[in-house]
C-alpha cells in the first residue's frame, strides 16, 4: 500500500510540475530578509550582534560563574586573561541558538604538554564544551585537542596557528529541544570554524560535556556562555554573539 501511495504522489507531483510554465509561479517576495550591516572588517561584530567582550576588555557582560560577583581575570589592553584560581566566568545573559565569535590566545608554555598546555574551554549553554588548548606540537587525546567537542569528537583538521598567536573560533550552534515532559526531541548541533577552516560540520552533540563517563541529556532552556579557568593564562578578546 505504501509503495502505491508513493507512486501516486510522485505521479501527482510530476503532473503538477508539467503544468508550471511561468517562472513567476516559483518566485516569492515576502518575507523580506532584514538588512544587517556587517563589520567593517572580517571578524568585527555586525550591527545586530551583542558584544560580550570589546574595546578595553570591558567585562560588564560577565560574572564569576560560581559567585555571580565581578570577574577577577587580568585585563591586558582589549584582552581578558584567565587568572588561575579565580574561577570560570559566565555571561549575564542566556542564549539559545546563536552565532558566536571568539578570539583566544594561548600563553607560551613550551615546557608543558597535553592538557596542561594552554587549556581553557568555551561552554555553550553552560554545558557543551568547545575545547581551547595549545595542541600544536603537543600530544593529547584527539577528542581533547583544540577544536574538539570535548570528549565527544576531534576536529576534522588541526587549523591552529603557532603558539602565542591569536586564534579565531566562529561557532554556529543550534540548541536542543525538549518536550513538556523533558524528553529530548532534537539534539544540539554545532559547526565550528577555526581560523576560517571548518573543524566541526553540523556535529550532533551527544549531551553535556563529561570528563568521566558518557554524556546524557537533561532538559534545559536558554543558558549562559561560560569560559573556563583551567589554570592556564589563556587570553580572550573580541567576543560577540548573534541570536538566531
Amino acid at each position: 500500500m505504501r509503495k502505491y501511495l508513493f507512486l501516486f504522489l510522485l505521479a501527482a507531483v510530476t503532473a503538477l510540475q508539467a503544468q508550471i510554465t511561468d517562472p513567476k509561479a516559483t518566485e516569492f517576495y515576502e518575507p523580506v530578509p532584514p538588512k544587517v550591516k556587517p563589520g567593517a572588517q572580517l571578524g568585527e561584530a555586525p550591527a545586530d550582534a551583542i558584544v560580550l567582550l570589546g574595546d578595553g576588555a570591558d567585562a560588564s557582560e560577565w560574572v564569576n560563574a560560581a559567585s555571580g560577583g565581578a570577574v577577577d581575570w587580568t585585563v591586558d589592553g582589549d584582552a581578558l586573561i584567565v587568572k588561575g584560581g579565580a574561577g570560570n566566568i559566565s555571561t549575564r545573559r542566556k542564549f539559545g541558538d546563536m552565532q558566536l565569535h571568539v578570539e583566544w590566545r594561548s600563553p607560551s608554555e613550551p615546557d608543558k604538554e597535553g592538557q596542561g598546555r594552554g587549556n581553557s574551554g568555551i561552554f555553550l549553554q553552560n554545558r557543551y564544551e568547545v575545547q581551547v588548548l595549545e595542541s600544536e606540537g603537543s600530544d593529547t587525546y584527539t577528542n581533547g585537542q583544540a577544536g574538539s567537542i570535548y570528549k565527544q569528537t576531534p576536529p576534522l583538521v588541526n587549523a591552529l596557528k603557532p603558539m602565542g598567536e591569536w586564534q579565531t573560533y566562529d561557532i554556529i550552534y543550534t540548541a536542543p529541544h525538549f518536550n513538556d515532559d523533558g524528553i529530548l526531541i532534537r539534539p544540539a548541533y554545532v559547526t565550528v570554524l577555526m581560523n576560517g577552516v571548518v573543524v566541526q560540520n553540523n556535529f550532533e552533540i551527544k549531551g553535556p560535556t563529561e570528563y568521566i563517563g558518557l554524556p546524557h541529556y537533561e532538559a534545559h532552556g536558554d543558558d549562559v556562555i561560560s569560559l573556563q579557568d583551567h589554570g592556564n593564562a589563556v587570553a580572550y578578546r573580541n567576543i560577540w554573539v548573534r541570536e538566531l
